[in-house]
């Protein structure tokens, strides 16, 4: 792990550090100070937008113990967008590992909404 020049924890090689930087393009559709939220590349739903903290952090788990702040933060860009988006009905996903779906270890929420959403999980 390093340091960005803007002072955010990073993982050169991960995805959405690099999205976060602007090395990688992205749909950027809000953000703050700690955080950034950009349309999902496969959308699942009319609204599919990833919430990223700036800082990596492998999973929501980790975030949680580290900096519950931070995840207050991304929860909240989550809602923001859903306000402006999908009149803030929405639902909020996090994947934590493998097995549950996660192939991005940084953690990233998944606001979905804009349709009836049904239910399958799995």
């Amino acid at each position: 792990m390093s340091t960005s020049s803007e002072g955010h924890l990073t993982v050169p090689d991960c995805l959405f550090c690099r999205v976060v930087s602007g090395e990688v393009p992205a749909t950027v559709v809000a953000t703050t100070e700690r955080a950034v939220a950009f349309a999902d590349i496969n959308p699942q739903a009319p609204l599919h937008v990833l919430v990223v903290p700036r800082d990596h952090h492998a999973d929501v788990a980790q975030l949680a113990a580290v900096d519950p702040a931070l995840l207050a933060e991304v929860v909240g860009l989550a809602d923001e967008v859903a306000q402006t988006e999908a009149n803030g009905q929405f639902r909020l996903v996090f994947n934590t590992g493998a097995e549950a779906g996660q192939s991005v270890f940084h953690v990233h929420a998944h606001v979905i909404g804009g349709t009836q959403l049904g239910w399958s999980p799995a």
